[in-house]
């Protein structure tokens, strides 16, 4: 649509609808000065990057249960205390190694940069993408879990009735619908930052340590009851017998390990995230790392002993969950209980979709990393509408919920997906802290040599174990996808890279003109407003020759063309006819340049118009050839191709606003318009 002009002289261009639209749901556009970071105290930043990681304890004891119970029935509730224990003792040693990562590393991007820093940029895209796949998992896996707190509390309060039922068949597009909620949120320019999102961990905090004191207070007076083991939707209990721990072979209890490693999934959060803590960082960060470690370590601790003491078992719908039957069985069926049964609950979904909120914010900031070092496509750096990165964010929405329909949105499966990326990402941040220390003379060195390598090889250990144990319950698709993502990455580095050199390095003969003579050719395929623009546009730049040209594939329509052409306006150009029999103009076009610029020794201009319709229908409707045809004409040498747009839609516009206000309109004569 054509401007306006304003009472002060300004031309005042109308908003496309689609830029009235993306106003009207995501707000007015911000301005680059208004990107301010805010520096987060340690109460603060504990419940702003911490909610990913302890919300876990919603669902990591669940997880192991899930194995156990099928396998050696009711002692699934005693193998479940070691198991808990085992992932206690690894949650200790990667805190301590991620202790000296904040310390030394305080730009946001955790174990990424510690790897391109200690390994180089080509090593640190294992890291990268196990990062990348991690926070895709996470928006999944957390929402899942979220919608599963929910469903549980309608499950517990108000039975199976047919509402409860009806929600529970459609849980999946109610967990959709959260993510492009989150989705819609971010691209609006949700900060992750301030206590309004630290609310969220600390009731969580709150309710899980509520329902731990009183569960234990219950049990401590005397209360040994069991929850109904038996019930309709639970796993079926599994025999007990002989052999290895109650029954379960050693791959069982590998399983069973794999699926509670879910449990410090978003461990690495705070070392995402550190410049975000205020001066001294890494100081404040450390503190926040330890609390948040202990506050994990207590609530898995507690939901295991609980799950233990209740024998609170898992269902094969997900609903209701371990946590919500030990909370239920701890507050009683009073009024107060089910109040307290409310908090736990939805504190507990708030948290698992603010942990998923949390990988919208880490998901775009790492892939704008990734792709500064030119590994991702570099529309990934940019910031959109309002300041966000949003085509990682529209990125991140698009696999998660892909992920959620191949999944069916269960848990279960989810995690499967789950801990290969998350341990690998502490493999190379481990392996990388090694390495730093090695390179350094420092106190203690040997110490935070070992911390760090034992780390890592556990972490490596772990994701050896799920990936065996859990390939094929769905972890193949990550072990197939995570070599193919490294490989992507370094092959789109060395395109960039490949690209860098040709445009720095150019031969001399591209950058010094060779022939004064400037031929400017305009291809035409009909006659009409577009192509006279085009000529008028030669005409302006004063070429030494100007040439119009039609490559004919249709003698009638050539004949026609020909006598549309001598009724319109354009002087003493001819328009010269090309024959073309075999319907290939872009190779006829570029044979007749090349042919031309090197027997006339003159440097070539193709001048293409092209017509812009609507965006959708226009592509429905017309051929859209010009960059095509300039792509591969701008390979010659000596000849550039210019494209000149002409916008159908303003002129449309303008040819209505004319006739409505009475204004004569002249028109092309003699020109074919289609039938009515």
């Amino acid at each position: 649509m054509a401007g306006t002009i304003s009472p002060s002289g300004e031309v005042e261009l109308p908003e496309s609808p689609g830029y009235r639209v993306k106003n009207r749901l995501l707000g007015k556009p911000l301005v680059t000065e208004q990107l301010t970071h805010e520096k987060l105290s340690n109460p603060v930043a504990l419940g702003v990057l911490a909610s990913d990681c302890i919300s876990s304890m919603a669902y990591g004891s669940e997880q192991m249960l899930v194995v156990l119970i099928p396998a050696i029935g009711i002692a699934a509730f005693t193998a479940l205390i070691p198991l808990t224990f085992v992932i206690l003792g690894l949650l200790v040693l990667l805190t301590f190694s991620y202790r000296e990562v904040v310390m030394v590393y305080t730009r946001a991007g955790g174990s990424y940069v510690v790897a391109r820093e200690n390994f180089g940029p080509r090593v640190a895209q294992v890291a990268a993408v196990a990062l990348l796949i991690d926070y895709i998992v996470t928006v999944a896996v957390q929402a899942a879990a979220g919608t599963d707190a929910l469903v549980s509390l309608g499950h517990l309060l108000w039975g199976n009735g047919s509402f409860i039922s009806f929600v529970d068949a459609h849980k999946l597009w109610l967990t959709i619908g959260v993510v492009l909620l989150l989705c819609w949120g971010n691209l609006r320019g949700i900060r992750e930052a301030g206590r309004a999102f630290a609310l969220p961990a600390y009731l969580f905090m709150a309710a899980m340590a509520l329902l731990i004191v009183v569960g234990f207070v219950r049990f401590f007076l005397g209360d040994h009851t069991h929850l109904d083991v038996h019930q309709a939707g639970m796993y079926g209990l599994g025999s007990g017998g002989g052999g290895f721990v109650y029954g379960a072979s050693l791959l069982i209890m590998l399983k069973a390990f794999a699926n509670g490693g879910s449990s410090l999934t978003g461990l690495e959060a705070i070392s995402n995230g550190v410049s975000a803590f205020r001066n001294p960082q890494g100081v404040n960060a450390r503190k926040t790392m330890v609390i948040m470690s202990a506050v994990l370590g207590t609530g898995v601790l507690g939901v295991s002993l609980l799950a233990h003491i209740t024998h609170a078992m898992p269902f094969t719908g997900g609903a209701p969950t371990v946590v919500s039957q030990e909370a239920s069985w701890a507050f009683g069926n009073a009024w107060y209980g089910n109040a307290a049964l409310v908090f736990v609950q939805l504190s507990t979904a708030l948290v698992l979709y603010t942990g998923a909120n949390t990988s919208f914010n880490g998901f775009p900031f790492l892939a704008s990393f990734v792709a500064e070092d030119s590994f991702l496509p570099r529309q990934l750096t940019r910031r959109g509408h309002r300041l966000a990165f949003s085509s990682g964010i529209i990125v991140l929405t698009v696999v998660s919920v892909l992920l959620l329909i191949a999944t069916n949105g269960d848990l279960t499966h989810l995690v499967s997906l789950y801990a290969i990326g998350v341990f690998t990402g502490f493999t190379m941040a481990g392996a990388g802290m090694v390495k730093h220390h090695m390179d350094r003379r420092e106190p203690r060195r040997t110490m935070k040599i070992a911390i760090n390598g034992a780390a890592s090889v556990a972490s490596l250990l772990v994701v050896g174990i799920f990936a065996v144990t859990k390939f094929t319950e769905g972890a193949w698709v990550v072990v197939v996808i995570f070599p193919i993502g490294v490989w992507s990455l370094i092959k789109v580095n060395k395109r960039y890279r490949e690209e860098s050199e040709a445009l720095a390095a150019a031969p001399v003969d591209t950058t010094t003109p060779v022939y004064r003579r400037q031929v400017m050719y305009i291809l035409v395929d009909r006659v009409d407003l577009a192509v006279l623009k085009a000529i008028r546009y030669a005409r302006s730049l004063r070429p030494t020759e100007i040439r119009a040209v039609h490559f004919m594939i249709d003698d009638r329509e050539a004949e026609r063309l020909k006598t549309q052409w001598g009724n319109v306006e354009v002087g003493d150009l001819p328009l010269e006819i090309v024959e073309c029999p075999d319907r290939r103009i872009t190779r006829s076009l570029v044979e007749l340049i090349a042919r031309t610029a090197k027997r006339e020794k003159s440097q070539i201009t193709l001048l293409i118009p092209e017509r812009n319709y609507s965006p959708v229908l226009g592509r429905l409707l017309h051929r859209r050839t010009a960059d095509q045809i300039a792509r591969a004409v701008g390979k010659l040498p000596n000849v550039v191709a210019t494209i000149v747009p002409f916008d159908v839609v303003s002129a449309h516009y303008e040819l209505e606003e004319a006739s409505a206000s009475g204004v004569k309109v002249e028109k092309l004569e003699h020109l074919d318009a289609p039938s009515n």
